[in-house]
This record gives structure tokens, sequence and C-alpha cells, in this order.
């Protein structure tokens, strides 16, 4: 199954204060406020929920395609995620901007001041999905998730015209968007992810009800963090799928993007929905377990080891042949 995955693609900079910000700040002099921090720890990591999800569709074998803007500094990420299955050709380079990058300080009271430079990302409008297609022999799935949201539509509107299925991830997005905007994004999607609050959050936007947005989209598949995920089609009992079982919690970074790859996974073996999000989430905790959104490991002993502990042998077995 050929997937493309379309979105952000951006670096995380991560640094801890060892004081406290508030001890920095003098009240009478807030409007003449210069500050700098002397910073102990530095982590950069690798992100954006575009190459989060390839690099989770690449640790089951999936070879996906990500589609998005990137700076010329992208080539060592590049690397990596093609070292762990992701085919980049499809990536636009920009030759103005850097790639997107997310810049926090977190002092010790967990108090953060941070920026996120979009960069490339606003370019991502200018890519057209029909020339991948073409590449590849054809696409069976794009997932359109956060990124410029101009390109989220265009791609969405693309997907439609040219009858490519595609799957609407708008998650932080939403917050942006407007109403037709939103509308014309998950409108024909044969899946629509949200968590809970995104989901309500789509509701508001676009005014239609939850049996609406049933009759507008293939499947709706909605996170519930640690209770697990909930599955909607019209006309159709919802399905709940419990969280899997935790071992250790170190960082939820990625948890839903690694859900998504699992997920989409299972579904292109031909697995039930139910199945589908069993896969979704035992990659989330291998996700969750780790410190950052693509340091985590997966092979097939740890999922389906994990896969048993949650859900059963049975499950596991049903799982097994995939891998």
């Amino acid at each position: 199954m050929r997937i493309a995955v379309a979105g952000s693609i951006a670096t995380d900079h991560l640094m801890t204060f060892e004081g406290r910000f508030a001890e920095q700040i003098i009240p009478e002099q807030i409007q003449q406020m210069s500050l700098s921090f002397l910073i102990d720890e530095l982590d950069v990591r690798r992100g954006g929920v575009a190459a989060n999800i390839c690099f989770g569709l690449g640790g089951f074998g999936l070879s996906p395609i990500l589609v998005g803007a990137a700076g010329q500094d992208f080539e060592e990420y590049r690397s990596w995620l093609e070292r762990h299955g992701v085919d980049t050709s499809s990536v636009h380079i920009s030759e103005l901007r850097h790639t997107a990058r997310f810049v926090c300080t977190t002092d010790r009271d967990q108090n953060q001041i941070a920026s996120f430079y979009a960069g490339a990302m606003a370019e991502a409008r200018n890519i057209e999905i029909q020339p991948i297609a073409e590449r590849l022999g054809g696409l069976d799935l794009v997932l359109i998730g956060a990124d410029d949201p101009a390109a989220m539509v265009r791609h969405s509107e693309e997907c439609r015209t040219r009858g490519i299925p595609f799957a609407a991830d708008p998650s932080q997005q939403l917050a942006r968007m407007e109403g037709p905007e939103v509308r014309g994004l998950i409108e024909g999607a044969a899946f629509l992810f949200a968590n809970e609050y995104e989901k309500a959050l789509a509701e508001q936007k676009t005014g239609w009800s939850d049996e609406q947005i049933l009759t507008k989209v293939g499947t709706r598949v909605t996170t519930l963090g640690a209770n697990g995920a909930r599955i909607d089609r019209q006309g159709e009992e919802s399905v709940h799928v419990e969280a899997a079982a935790v071992s250790e919690l170190v960082d939820p970074t990625g948890m839903g993007d690694s859900f998504r790859a699992g997920f989409l996974a299972a579904h292109s073996w031909g697995l039930s929905l139910e199945r589908s999000a069993q896969v979704g989430n035992a990659t989330a905790v291998h996700c969750l377990e780790a410190d950052g959104p693509q340091e985590y490991t997966l092979t097939s002993a740890s999922l389906l080891d994990r896969i048993e502990r949650s859900y059963g042998s049975d499950v596991a077995a049903e799982v097994k042949p995939h891998l």
C-alpha cells in the first residue's frame, strides 16, 4: 500500500534553565524587558507531524512518502528518515527559508517560553499531489496532517478532484482555520483523525453536528489519551478500544503520530478497524516510553508482546503474520 503523508517537518530545540523565570522579571520594568538565560541543557529532536508519522510507518516496512516543505538545512534530517525507510523524494526544498523550528526554554517550575518559526512550511501550499502519484504509479492514501493551512485545504481539494483517497488529520491547526477551511479539509475524507478536544472544535468550526460529520467522512477515529480510542462510522455502533499497557511514562510528545502510523500500517494489511486501533495503541506506548517522537525502537517482538499483554494472545496471533 502506497501511503503519502503531507504535513509539517520540523526540529524541536528544547532547553532547560535551572532557575525560575519569575525571579528574573522586574514588574516595574516589564515594558522594557530584555532577558537572557544561561542554559544548562539543549536537546534537539526531530519532529513535525508528517515526519513523525512517516518514521513510524517506515518502522513497519511500508516505505511512506513524505510530502512537505523544508529548508536547505534538511539534509541531515533527510538522511535519518531515509535510513528509517522513508521516501523523501517529494519534499519541497525552499531556497529562502530554513526548516520549521520550535525553540522552547523550560525553567525548574516547568514554566516555558517558546517560539515557533514556520519557515519553509509556508511553501507547502505550492506542492501538487498528482506528480507524486505519477512518479509512484499511484497512491492508495494521502494523510493530510497539520501544515500550512492553505496547503492542507489544497491537498484535500486535489485528492477529491483526482479521486485519491485521503485522511484528514488537522490536529493543532484547527485553531488557526476558519469554518469553510475546516469543512473543505474534512469533507470526503476516508478517515478523520482527532483527539476529543479537536473533535469538539471541528464540530464548532464547521457548524456540523457529530452525526452530520459522520455523513461527510468514511471513518472517524478519536484518540482518548489514557482511555484508548473510539471508532465511529455512520449507521454503525461505536467501537471503543482500550489503551495498551504502559510500562513507563517518559514523554507523550508524538504519541498521536505514532498511533496513526500503527493504525494505518494495520489498515494496509487489511485488518479490521478494531485491530488497527489496537496496533495503533501498542505503537503509541512505544513512543510514550521513549524521550522524543522518533527515538523509540519498534520490533516485531516488542509489538507482539505489547499487544498480547494488552489485548490477548488471539489478537497477537492475528497481527503476527503481517510483521
